[in-house]
């Protein structure tokens, strides 16, 4: 990836909806060097998929929460396929410090949280978790 690369998923990440022959103007080239491009970054799977983010407010039911978690031995691959397999698990991510990973979680009712947790808890190859419900988000 080159600077025009990281210049197009800058924009992008700031509105994946942006039309194509704006990301040609802002970017200062033609509209069929955004489309190659952007071919090119999906084919290599560098951008593997366009979402919404809604701002917390819009869904005050949801519930999220960040789950630590240590990983026994170097069970890693097999504990991370489970976790992207677990549906409460929205994203996730390697880490340093005290957790091996970080899971961002999401349930519609503290019920659901809870067999999300149940689930995980299950999983072969994690050691110990720690859960944080998010409250609020400042910006």
């Amino acid at each position: 990836m080159d600077e025009l690369d990281h210049s197009l998923i800058s924009l992008l990440r700031a509105n994946a909806r942006m039309n194509i022959a704006d990301l040609a103007h802002k970017l200062g080239v033609s509209r069929g060097t955004v489309t190659n491009r952007l071919r090119k970054l999906e084919d290599t799977q560098v951008i593997v998929g366009y979402t919404v983010r809604l701002k917390p407010e819009a869904e005050p039911e949801r519930i999220r929460a960040w789950m630590g978690v240590l990983v026994e031995g170097n069970q890693t691959r097999q504990v991370i396929a489970s976790l992207l397999g677990e549906p409460g698990v929205s994203a996730l991510h390697d880490t340093n410090g005290r957790w091996d990973l970080l899971a961002e979680l999401e349930a519609r009712s503290m019920s659901e949280l809870s067999q999300v947790l149940e689930r995980i808890r299950l999983i072969s190859g994690i050691r110990s978790t720690e859960t944080s419900i998010h409250l609020t988000t400042y910006r």
